[in-house]
């Protein structure tokens, strides 16, 4: 692929940035619609077929299945979001929605998560629709709304309505994976085999009203104060999934050491940058995240309510719950506000070989390793219907840039570089499928 692809995809990201697509989550975010509307336009320039579809008023998506070369060879999905978080213009050093070319990147809310990835996709598409190259199946693309809250107006929208789409779909590849990572003198690049469950929760305390002035023995704002310093103060033990220890295994290869599983904390902050990559999927989560109770200061409120961010590993969830409820104790209820399962990919089969294979062919010094994300993606809807998702939006990146302290952050960017060699690997990889 010439480096034409990679240039426009550094425009294509920063015209994407300046959509602003806020998502505040709760239903509240400004409408996906115009830049589904721009993706749609781009993928149409092309000759591919998308549609836009909407789950709400302005909550759009982009679909589009662009038809391989043997109808009999499994179709393969590039699933990615154009809602992004809020961002405060007083933090950033640019506006977070200017799209900026500053010091040889592209700046704003969305460079990183996700953006970026979709103008990569994009030009990769493009490029190869411009020459006449198709995949052996059918290439599905998916940019949808609605990630950074729970997906019900994007994902779990179009895996439920739009089901034909995704026809004969096995695997994935989306966001969080497939950059590098410096760490011991060696470039290591996490592949996404898996991510935590999401369990997020709203509690309630309940006790008896009355004046601020009175005894109140059963007072609910204390009781889940209570409960809420309970659940912070929980040390969860240490749970290695099959997916975590084949990153421990792959990161101690890289980097010609060992790594002593009985104190995967301590090595968490030896390793640095790569333990960074492990350091939040050893163990389960809950973090309270807000707390509601109350009107006026004299007045003892019959209710006080939490939300709680839980996390789960694959194969934990029933004692996660457990351990939950006990810390909770019996005059603490707990309702799901988002309950999704922890989906897993296979860490040693062909897919993940050719998604190492593309990386290692733009970068021969490349040591990619399986990796499991602690946050959460689409992969989630799409698990639901059987679509395996690999996090895979490939950048090379210089050793100074904290790319995981840019996912919702401020000052968020991308390099030019990055995306024109990451928009190669994925030419790469599309070229196996």
């Amino acid at each position: 692929m010439e480096d034409g692809a990679g240039i426009e995809a550094g425009r294509i990201c920063a015209e994407l940035i300046r959509f602003d697509t806020t998502n505040q989550g709760e239903g509240v975010a400004r409408p996906e619609r115009p830049a589904a509307e721009h993706v749609a336009a781009l993928l149409a320039e092309v000759g591919a077929e998308p549609r836009v579809v909407e789950s709400a008023p302005g909550r759009a998506s982009v679909l589009a299945r662009i038809p391989g070369t043997d109808p009999s060879h499994p179709a393969f999905l590039i699933h990615g979001h154009l809602d992004v978080v809020p961002a405060d213009a007083a933090d950033w050093a640019v506006p977070p929605f200017s799209g900026e070319v500053r010091d040889g990147c592209v700046w704003g809310r969305g460079a990183v998560d996700m953006k970026g990835s979709l103008a990569m996709t994009l030009a990769a598409v493009r490029q190869r629709l411009r020459e006449g190259r198709r995949t052996r199946g059918d290439l599905v693309l998916a940019f949808l709304a609605d990630e950074e809250c729970t997906g019900e107006y994007g994902s779990r929208y179009v895996a439920r309505e739009h089901r034909e789409v995704f026809e004969g779909c096995t695997e994935a590849i989306s966001e969080s994976g497939g950059f590098s990572v410096e760490a011991g003198g060696r470039r290591i690049y996490p592949v996404a085999t898996g991510e935590r469950g999401t369990t997020w929760l709203r509690l309630t305390a309940r006790g008896t009203a009355g004046h601020g002035s009175k005894p109140a023995p059963d007072n609910a704002v204390a009781e889940i104060a209570h409960a809420v310093s309970r659940l912070a103060a929980h040390e969860w033990p240490v749970r290695l999934t099959p997916g975590v220890r084949a990153l421990l295994d792959g990161l101690a290869k890289a980097l010609g050491t060992t790594i002593d599983h009985d104190r995967l904390d301590a090595e968490a902050a030896r390793l640095g940058r790569a333990g960074h990559l492990f350091a939040g999927t050893i163990r389960n989560s809950a973090n309270p995240t807000r707390l509601e109770a109350g009107y006026k200061v004299n007045v003892v409120p019959g209710t006080a309510t939490a939300q709680v961010d839980g996390r789960y590993l694959p194969g934990t969830g029933e004692e996660f719950l457990a351990t939950i409820d006990r810390l909770l104790g019996p005059r603490v209820t707990r309702e799901f506000i988002n309950y999704e399962e922890a989906p897993a990919a296979d860490p040693a089969g062909p897919t993940f070989t050719a998604l190492a294979d593309a990386l290692r062919a733009e970068d021969p010094e490349a040591h990619p390793v399986p990796y499991v994300m602690a946050g959460g993606t689409d992969a989630k809807s799409f698990h639901r219907i059987g679509i395996t998702s690999y996090g895979f939006a490939p950048l090379r990146l210089t050793p100074d840039l904290d790319y995981f302290g840019m996912f919702h952050g401020v000052d968020e960017r991308v390099p030019l570089d990055g995306l024109a060699f990451g928009t190669r690997v994925l030419d790469h990889f599309l070229d196996t499928r």
